[in-house]
């Protein structure tokens, strides 16, 4: 299920986005990027719509996905 980013106050958001950009250990090439930059930029990828909060009602957990994974069939496992 979806989770419309306007239906959660923005320091929850953050705090989904933190956990996940810490999670995934995502690497951002030669150079370190600082958290809050990581942070800004998944948070401009929910706003612009490439990618989704997803609530995975199975797992009871929210994900971040990118929206054509999700579109794809990933709605099954979430």
């Amino acid at each position: 299920m979806i989770i419309p980013l306007d239906s959660l106050p923005k320091e929850t958001v953050i705090a989904i986005i933190e956990n996940f950009v810490l999670r995934e250990g995502t690497e951002y090439g030669r150079e370190d990027v600082a958290l809050a930059d990581k942070i800004q930029q998944v948070y401009q990828q929910l706003k612009q719509g490439t990618a989704l909060l997803v609530y995975s009602e199975l797992h009871e957990t929210v994900n971040i996905l990118p929206a054509d994974q999700f579109v794809e069939g990933v709605e099954e496992e979430y």
